[in-house]
């Protein structure tokens, strides 16, 4: 029985709004509606196919790709359907077949141009889009491919048919341009914009006066990583070690919660789970619980707390240690870093926010929340191997062209040989991607080891004489865990306040 395009466009919008929802299986159930009219119907089978990618269905999810792409309307890609695309490139990026999941992207965004030239998408169409930029960066962000992620997520904020959605993807393009530029004018612009895309329903006033100097100082931190994150390996001491004769400690947790969660948890006494509250919520929360001083410790990462700070929920407001760079926002005063990370007026005028100095090293590791280790004694691995080995634990996205250069001109000089361990190695495609850009550098792969992400990561520093440092975006867990393991780290330290974090543990150290 033939279905009208009218038909089908309603089911396709259900599918939308039950995607909006997270109610896959409902999803699936409107293409299967419209297949019982039209056997034949692209857009229900593509429909079919994304609805279980997202519910890791890849066997459904393969099946109804086959049946959509074996269609004769369907045949070239100049006329292929668009969800079809998006959900050929999900379904690669969840095999994380990378470099599949990229040219179908690609493809994707070729096909809704054209769509674009000859007059235009529904509603449908732009929804579709907007998720595949916002795909296609976290499948170029895996491959290491920082600058084309970038784009991709500012990509997703300027199609984003909801302002809110086009802050959080703004924010996330944010973050990911520290993994390429360092301090610049552009990446200050561009943080500025931030605060134009934030609205705010309301902002709170605060009479400082009425609180008056005698009675205690009320801080509150506000993140969604006290839990298992690499952040919240510098959290402790806030909660731990605050002097509680002169500061009443409140924590705001916006994050879902694990076990590590629950070790902080009992560090404070004023705790706060704020995990699916909007953000007016959490501010009016801190209001009411009348905070002075409010630290954002989660900047532009994922799930930023920032909209929150929009408001204005405490007279005093700080950002640091969970991010690298300025927020942008009008709404935070002041910047927790030091006088290695910015040592002059030229980088502090980088920010939006007043730096707050400190002498020593802003950043305190405390690993001890999440793992003890008995010390252990051992000679360097260039004792039993007769050559040095150089190791980098970092996310493969931070190191650039020019860092894989500097590195193989350091195993040619030394006849050494180079390991990286990040998640990159974890996937076949991901370990292609590596060795072909080591290759264009002129690197000899005889020398290169790589190694998958592992829980137990820590105890391969045993194989490691000499960690490298990552620039422009240096490392700040992974420079403590390799000093930790006592393994020496060499940095290249930049112009740029994030380009220096290495500088201030080695200096600290």
């Amino acid at each position: 029985m033939a279905v009208n395009k009218e038909t089908e466009e309603s089911w396709s919008d259900a599918a939308e709004m039950f995607l909006r929802d997270g109610n896959f299986s409902s999803m699936r159930a409107c293409g299967r509606e419209v297949l019982e009219l039209n056997s034949d119907s692209a857009e229900a089978w593509a429909i079919i196919a994304e609805a279980s990618v997202y519910m890791q269905d890849f066997t459904e999810a393969e099946k109804a790709l086959d049946s959509l792409w074996s269609l004769d309307s369907q045949k070239k890609v100049a006329r292929a359907n668009l969800r079809g695309l998006f959900a050929t490139a999900a379904y690669y990026g969840a095999q994380f077949q990378l470099d599949k999941a990229m040219l179908a992207y690609e493809q994707l965004f070729t096909r809704f141009s054209i769509g674009e030239s000859r007059g235009g998408w529904n509603e449908t169409g732009q929804r579709i889009v907007e998720r595949g930029y916002a795909f296609y960066a976290d499948t170029c962000l895996l491959a290491g491919c920082a600058d084309q992620a970038t784009e991709a997520a500012f990509n997703a904020s300027h199609k984003a048919l909801d302002i809110k959605q086009r802050a959080i993807y703004h924010s996330k393009a944010l973050f990911m341009t520290n993994y390429r530029e360092s301090g610049t004018e552009r990446q200050l612009k561009l943080h500025r914009q931030y605060n134009q895309l934030l609205e705010a329903e309301t902002t709170f006033k605060h009479d400082r006066a009425r609180r008056g100097d005698e009675h205690i100082l009320r801080v509150g931190y506000i993140s969604p990583d006290f839990r298992l994150h690499a952040a919240a390996y510098f959290f402790t001491p806030f909660l731990r070690d605050a002097d509680k004769k002169d500061f009443e400690v409140y924590v705001y947790f916006t994050g879902n919660g694990d076990h590590i969660t629950q070790r902080f948890k009992k560090m404070a006494r004023n705790w706060r789970d704020m995990y699916l509250q909007t953000p007016l919520q959490i501010a009016r929360q801190i209001v009411s619980d009348h905070i002075d001083i409010l630290v954002d410790l989660s900047g532009h990462s994922q799930n930023s707390a920032l909209p929150v700070l929009n408001y204005r929920p405490a007279p005093v407001q700080i950002s640091g240690i969970g991010y690298i760079n300025t927020t942008g926002l009008d709404a935070v005063d002041y910047l927790l870093t030091d006088r290695v990370c910015c040592p002059d007026s030229v980088t502090a005028r980088k920010f939006t926010e007043k730096p707050l100095l400190l002498d020593g090293c802003h950043l305190c590791y405390r690993p001890d929340i999440f793992r003890r280790m008995k010390p252990t004694g051992s000679d360097a691995p260039a004792k039993r191997n007769g050559y040095v080995t150089y190791g980098c634990f970092n996310n493969f996205a931070k190191v650039t062209d020019d860092m894989l250069l500097v590195w193989r001109n350091i195993l040619d000089e030394s006849n050494g040989r180079l390991v990286l361990k990040n998640k990159t190695c974890s996937v076949e495609s991901g370990q292609e991607i590596i060795k072909e850009r080591f290759r264009r550098v002129g690197g000899d792969l005889s020398r290169l080891e790589l190694r998958p992400f592992s829980p137990d990561y820590l105890t391969q520093y045993n194989d490691i004489d000499i960690a490298l440092d990552t620039s422009p975006y240096n490392g700040g867990l992974t420079t403590c865990d390799a000093l930790y393991m006592g393994v020496p780290v060499i940095t290249l330290a930049g112009w740029s306040h994030g380009s220096r974090y290495g500088e201030s543990i080695l200096t600290a150290a």
